[in-house]
């Protein structure tokens, strides 16, 4: 199979439009061997971390996995032959092993050509079930952690159109799965259909400020489509293969079994449905059943919901966030607004959570009432639970510690959480008597695992906090030179031993058994550097200074032959960044960049090009604040500029660069950034914009953190479009798309439109398609075309 390469090419030098297609291309040697390696297997553990299973996968997607059949409804892509997501991202391969053993296990009986996808333990951890897609569909398949043996369990009759198709049973030997009905009706092509009328939306007045979705339903046909792809039974499958059917055909978004078994909750997708909003929003049923399929309560109805009150700290009315409490053997826990879901209403509470008791013919019991929007809540395997709350526009969140006997509860912390010096870290957690991860109390403690960013660097850390006073301290701070130790988990903490990855810019992350005490750690994993290409490479992470005093930092490459002392040569940078908002500047300035995280290059990024001889600024500070009332965007472009031009003096000031030789580039909303900086300033010589959205009229109901709309700040959305201010700019750019992205906001459309503007009014400009690829891209034949392309370009630009 050979796929043409759409590219639309406008020369820099005054030569005339011209729109061809070619065939992939590979770039040069020193970029194609950081590009082209071997992936490491991705590892993962029981919550018990007695098995550890290694997953292996290619490196790359190839194009005949993208060019498959895709169906698009209702916010879903699908594969109509397999019943998975026409997404999905397979492994090929697993190993397993024991946490104290030295060697992996080859796991035998795995399916031949495996795809394997959904995986999940069993709740006594001793079995994996899997899904495997084959060409016909998707089979449930067991692996027993002890042998090492995997066998199949039922045909390719799963139905995995709506996430992971199946949950495990209590008893750890059965499953309860979704099936294709026996009964599906056939597909509706309509392409060749006259047709029978219009199609017709209508507004009842109502304010509806919905954000930009794509993949919706568009007529009767796709509705009827996309209940043929949903609709599944549901049969419980013995790990023998024996199969029983337990409900009838409906489409069940969601199942969940109670902690002790005897329940099972269900969330049904109902009609009407909805071509502006996608299935998360349609109407939908919750309901409890016994084991054996009996109703037992209806407990939520949650109707179509198309209009959303305004602003990111707004909800929707009735029951939400419903879920199995952890420490209980069947009790739901739920949230409702107390504010009528409107973030424009004052109101001293905002959200009221419950807890409630099987079989449910009682009243809910109220546990809590929350200042801000409701965040979630952990259980613990004691008498306590832990709430959190937010709120989006001062960016607040609080938690809380809450006796569950008295109902009495104290702040934990309450903190911007932007803040990361702030940032307590995340409670341990253990397994309970019900097989369920609950926050771990010994002797009235808990502990914490925080990343440990300050002024000084990162040093993550483990502290113990009384439950009694909330007092904390410090058990371990880690504390390597030349080296990023992240914390995994406590394995014993009277023993002193933990879990940890360890890594450097050229040492690949690995796991080791530390013990706190005597500081001793052993290794359990060894995987090798891939990029050894780059490892004299220097790297190190910067700080500087904005013209308004915010302090910016990114992580600097220069090449392995470069001599920093004499900087007889200068070099030609390349910027790659990423806006991000913030409500303070002290937030905004915050440092999470570490110098000895691993070097691992991607075409997501500029550090291949500091193997040809330029300097390479990665993951640049690209703030842009709003204090107090001010919103962020209210300043978008000046402060954007002063990023750009903070991080171009910086290095000018260290005489490693060539200031009239400076390329900018970034994806999505860095594309987005990228096109504005070439379009309000001189500072670039080229730009290299990937993905992204020009016209901000095309997202007019919010964007990004944007939460007013375009009628309410039109100068905004026109003022930060490229292309209301297409005419202005004069600089070369390459845009690159994927021909299929399903970002909301980020249609094709958008770098289609935006290149015709600015091919019209005379810009030097380069757009190229990538065929089948969606928002980031997975074909090799993609990524590596993705690299030659920019490697041509910046070689035009600065040669």
């Amino acid at each position: 199979m050979r796929i043409q390469l759409t590219a639309v090419i406008l020369a820099f030098m005054g030569v005339a439009q011209a729109q061809e297609n070619i065939t992939y291309q590979q770039p040069s040697e020193a970029i194609l061997k950081l590009a082209d390696y071997e992936r490491a297997p991705s590892v993962w553990m029981d919550s018990k971390r007695d098995w550890m299973i290694f997953s292996y996968r290619n490196t790359y997607k190839t194009l005949d996995e993208l060019n498959q059949q895709e169906m698009r409804l209702a916010g879903l892509r699908i594969n109509p032959l397999t019943n998975i997501s026409s997404t999905m991202t397979y492994t090929n391969n697993l190993k397993v092993r024991k946490l104290q053993d030295k060697n992996e296990v080859q796991v035998n009986g795995l399916p031949q050509n495996a795809k394997i996808g959904y995986t999940s333990f069993s709740p006594d951890e001793t079995k994996l079930a899997f899904t495997n897609t084959t060409t016909s569909g998707v089979e449930l398949w067991v692996l027993d952690l002890k042998t090492a043996t995997a066998k199949k369990i039922t045909g390719a009759h799963l139905n995995a159109n709506l996430g992971t198709p199946f949950t495990w049973q209590k008893d750890s030997a059965h499953l309860l799965v979704r099936m294709i009905p026996s009964n599906r009706p056939k597909l509706i092509d309509g392409a060749l259909d006259l047709p029978t009328g219009p199609i017709v939306s209508t507004s009842d007045g109502k304010v509806s400020q919905n954000r930009t979705y794509q993949d919706l339903l568009k007529n009767p046909q796709d509705e009827a489509n996309f209940e043929t792809l949903t609709r599944s039974e549901l049969h419980v499958v013995g790990l023998d293969g024996t199969s029983k059917k337990l409900m009838d055909q409906d489409i069940y978004a969601q199942m969940s079994y109670s902690p002790d078994g005897n329940y099972l909750m269900l969330t049904t997708i109902k009609r009407p449905y909805s071509y502006i909003v996608p299935l998360s929003r349609f109407p939908q049923t919750t309901s409890i059943y016994d084991r054996s399929g009996t109703l037992v309560k209806k407990v939520n109805e949650v109707p179509l919901t198309e209009i959303m009150p305004k602003g990111f700290a707004s909800t929707r009315t009735g029951k939400r966030s419903m879920q199995w409490r952890d420490d209980k053997p069947a009790s739901l826990v739920f949230a409702e607004a107390l504010d009528g879901g409107d973030q424009s209403v004052k109101a001293e509470k905002r959200d009221e959570i419950f807890s409630w008791d099987a079989p449910f013919s009682s009243q809910p019991e109220s546990l809590f009432k929350t200042n801000q929007r409701y965040a979630g809540i952990q259980f613990t395997n004691s008498d306590y639970a832990i709430i959190s709350d937010s709120w989006y526009d001062t960016r607040n969140t609080k938690s809380y510690l809450l006796d569950l006997k008295t109902g009495a509860s104290r702040v934990i912390d309450d903190r911007n959480y932007q803040d990361v010096y702030s940032d307590p870290g995340a409670f341990v957690e253990t397994r309970n008597a019900f097989g369920r991860n609950v926050v771990n109390v010994e002797n009235g403690k808990s502990y914490l695992i925080g990343e440990g960013y300050s002024k000084e660097g990162q040093k993550p850390f483990i502290d113990e906090i009384s439950l009694k006073d909330l007092s904390k301290k410090r058990i371990y701070s880690s504390n390597l030179k030349n080296q990023k130790e992240s914390i995994i988990d406590i394995l014993d903490i009277k023993k002193g031993d933990i879990l940890v990855s360890v890594q450097s810019a050229t040492d690949y992350p690995n796991t080791y058994k530390r013990n706190i005490k005597n500081a001793k750690a052993t290794p359990i994993t060894s995987f090798s550097n891939p990029f050894s290409s780059l490892s004299g490479v220097h790297k190190e992470v910067i700080k500087y200074k904005r013209n308004d005093g915010v302090e910016l930092t990114g992580t600097l490459y220069l090449p392995a032959s470069y001599d920093r002392k004499a900087k007889k040569e200068k070099l030609p940078l390349l910027i790659w960044a990423y806006p991000t908002e913030y409500k303070d500047k002290n937030t905004a300035g915050q440092n999470t960049q570490n110098p000895n995280d691993f070097t691992f290059p991607s075409y997501g990024s500029f550090i291949y090009w500091v193997n040809k001889g330029y300097a390479v600024l990665d993951d640049a500070a690209f703030p842009i604040i709003g204090e107090g009332k001010t919103e962020p965007n209210d300043t978008f472009i000046p402060q954007l500029v002063a990023n750009g031009r903070a991080a171009i003096d910086a290095l000018d000031a260290l005489g490693y660069i060539d200031r009239n030789k400076v390329a900018v580039g970034g994806h999505s909303y860095g594309a987005f950034m990228t096109a504005n900086l070439l379009t309000h300033t001189k500072d670039y010589a080229c730009g290299i914009a990937r993905s992204g959205a020009y016209n901000r009229t095309l997202t007019p109901f919010g964007f990004q953190s944007e939460q007013r709309n375009y009628w309410d700040v039109p100068e905004i959305y026109n003022t930060m479009s490229p292309f209301m201010n297409a005419h202005k700019m004069k600089t070369p750019m390459l845009l690159i798309h994927g021909d299929a992205d399903n970002n909301p906001g980020t249609f094709t459309l958008q770098t289609e439109r935006y290149f015709q503007a600015l091919k019209n009014l005379g810009a030097p400009v380069r757009m190229v398609l990538l065929p089948k690829e969606s928002h980031g891209y997975a074909a090799k034949e993609s990524v590596l075309h993705t690299l030659w392309e920019q490697e041509q370009f910046l070689d035009k630009c600065f040669n």
